[in-house]
Parts: C-alpha cells; structure tokens; sequence
C-alpha cells in the first residue's frame, strides 16, 4: 500500500518517525510529506533515510513529476502526524500554499489526521468548528490525547502514541467506511477487582484487550468513543477518552455517567460478580489454623441494570444500542440466550474462557447473540475481527 505521512509543524513532529518506521517494516510505501516547519523539528535527511523516499515540501521541487497532484492521486491512505491547528484550518478551508496542502486536496483515499497542539487551541471553536468540517467531509480526525504537553502543561492535545494512531491507519486501509460516525459510544473493558483488604483483592484474568480493541476499532470507524477502563495495563487507543476505575460500584458510576449520552453501550469489562461483605482495614494475618470464611455480597448487576433504566425510559438514559458480554466455561450458547433475554440487551457477545481461551490472548471466537434476530458466529482471529463484527452489528441496528 502507497501511504502518505504528512507532518505539520509541532514539537510532536519527532514522534512521527516511529510512526514512519512502523509503516515500512509492516511493508507498505511511504512518502513523507513535511510542512517547512516541520523541517525546524526534525530534518529532510531523517525522513529520507527511513523512508527511502525523495522529501519536498514544495510544490516547486521536480515540478516536471507534477508532485502536488500526482502524490495524492496515487495514495491509499494519507495520515498528517502531527496535525497542528494551523495545518487542520488550511485543510478546512482547502488552501494550497505548500505540497502537504496540496497533497490534501488532490487525495481521493481516506484521509486521517492525527492532531497534536495546546490545550487551549484544541479547545477553541475555530479549531472545533474546522474539525467538524473535516469529520463531515469524511475525514478520520482522532481526538488528541490527554497528558503531559510542551513544557509543565497537562491536558488534552497530546498526539496519541504512535502504535496507536499505526493500528487505527491499519483498520482504515482494510476499507472500513466511517459507519460510525457522529455516534457516541461507551466501551468498558478489563477486570474488576473487589477489595478485600488494603493488599488483597477478589479479581479475574480480563486483560482488557478484546474492550480495548473495540474502543480502538470504533474510533477508527468514525465513533466518539469514551473507554471505562478496569485495572488495565495498556496504551490508551488512539481517539479515545480513557476513564480508570477499579472496583464495580466505580464502573458503574462511570458506565451510567457517560451513557447518559451514548448512542451505544458496550459492556466488555468482566464485572464481579461478588464482593466481599465486609472490608478490612488492616492486611489480614495469617495465624495457626484455618482462616476466617470470607462472605460475599452480590454485586449490581450493571448490564441489567441499563436495560431496566433505558426500559423506564429513566432521564439521561439514551442509548439505542446496548450490547453485553457473557464468558462461559460450558453450556456458553444456552447459558448466552438465557443472559441475552435477562438482561434486556440488543445483542450478547458470548465467548467461551478457560486456560489460554479469551482471557489474556491476543486472538478470540465468538458468537453475536441477536435479540430477535440470528446467531452471527464469528472465526477465532485478531480480536480486532470480533470487535468488527460487533460493530458491524451495532451498525446495521442502528440504521
């Protein structure tokens, strides 16, 4: 695949040659397309070198080759790491005055921008009126990081990681449409854990990574996504709003806070379903004999729960999808169909768990359960294949 790396002119714009690395060593042709002030950043021989690609950024330079059309007529996908706020204006507003630029407007593949800039300049209408306008001429804008900035500022507008933004342009040139776009949607993901003790917690072995796939691959399908992550371990997505919690009554303030204006919720995280009765202030000592019985108390049940609220048409209950995950050890489609009609979701995601199954690995299978409608099975694979499929579904219910 011919990919163009357009890089605009912010200190971000170092971050960009790992993101050119992982481009090339995954096989693809790359074309390093810098504004003149992303030179002052990082030089024309950097991007020569791990590109092994001429670099202009001229409209003048080899102007018998025609670059300022022919670059952006032949691309499959154009991505712009950094896009800073001078460079998504010009972009909104269809200017030409340099060969990113020019690039932008002959490009007839998908296009995504990546932006990176100040808190106060990522938050200002000028800018989020010209992100709109991008996003509704069907251009991927991924919504900027939130962390640590140019010097001692910390806030939103921080480029995604690399790896991130790699993974969402992947998902991009498998020819996923932007179905999702305008939608707001709600993903949780990872483990609960119930505190026992200030040392020791009742848990299990989520991962997180089939709820962060998902978060992942619906911000690359257009979607606002708002990711309530449990005790995980991993790199925000690219494009995602991260919320961190730990326990279940945690999750489930956070599930209900934001899905007051979700369009879809999907529970991934696997919940707890018991806590323990009572929690101990001081680390529990070992002493002769048997321990002292923990007794547990239910949890609530946050999936049932969305269903009752959004069935009682509650206020600030809105989604139209909901969708819920059931692991299973046995039984998992009979046990899935009893779960899919309890809990009053759309769809039921079911998936059988159990050593080096699910938990913890990089591949899954599964079975979408449908409420009034057919089984969708899904082959074991990436879990980003499952998370398609799920938004495939989702998708076509909300159409």
């Amino acid at each position: 695949m011919k990919v163009v790396l357009g890089v605009s002119g912010g200190i971000a714009a170092y971050k960009a040659c790992e993101l050119l690395r992982l481009f090339t060593e995954s096989g693809h042709q790359v074309r390093v397309v810098p504004t003149r002030e992303a030179l002052r950043f990082v030089g024309e021989p950097t991007w020569a070198a791990l590109s092994g690609n001429p670099v202009a950024t001229d409209v003048w330079d080899d102007v018998h080759e025609v670059p300022h059309v022919r670059i952006g007529q032949t691309a499959d996908l154009v991505v712009v790491a950094p896009a800073t706020a001078d460079l998504l204006a010009k972009a909104a507003h269809g200017l030409a005055g340099d060969l990113l630029t020019n690039t932008l407007l002959t490009a007839r593949c998908p296009v995504v921008f990546a932006p990176a800039m100040h808190t106060e300049m990522w938050q200002h209408p000028a800018t989020r009126a010209n992100v709109a306008t991008l996003r509704e001429r069907g251009s991927l804008v991924i919504d900027p990081a939130v962390g640590r900035l140019t010097g001692a500022d910390t806030g939103p507008g921080r480029l995604p990681d690399p790896t991130e933004i790699f993974r969402i342009c992947l998902r991009v040139l498998r020819g996923r449409s932007l179905d999702l776009a305008g939608q707001k949607v709600v993903v949780s993901a990872g483990g609960t854990r119930e505190a026992l003790d200030p040392v020791r917690f009742i848990g299990n072995r989520s991962s997180g990574l089939q709820g962060y796939a998902l978060a992942r691959t619906a911000a690359a399908r257009g979607a606002e996504v708002t990711l309530i992550a449990a005790n995980v371990a991993l790199p925000d997505p690219a494009g995602a709003t991260v919320v961190r919690v730990e326990s279940t009554a945690e999750l489930r303030e956070a599930v209900l806070a934001a899905s007051g204006h979700a369009d879809v919720v999907v529970m991934a995280a696997a919940v707890a379903d018991f806590r323990p009765a009572a929690r101990h202030d001081a680390k529990i000592k070992k002493t002769d004999g048997e321990p002292e019985p923990i007794h547990l108390t239910k949890n609530p049940d946050i999936l049932a729960e969305l269903g009752e609220r959004r069935r009682a048409a509650v206020p600030g209950t809105s989604p139209k999808v909901i969708v819920g995950f059931a692991a299973e050890t046995h039984d998992v489609l009979a046990n899935g169909q009893a779960k899919l009609a309890r809990k009053g979701c759309d769809l039921l995601v079911v998936n059988e768990v159990g050593e080096h199954l699910a938990f913890g690995t990089p591949d899954n299978a599964a079975t979408v359960l449908v409420a009034g409608g057919e089984p969708i099975e899904v082959p074991r694979g990436p879990k980003e294949d499952v998370a398609d499929a799920v938004w495939d579904a989702v998708a076509a219910r909300l159409s």
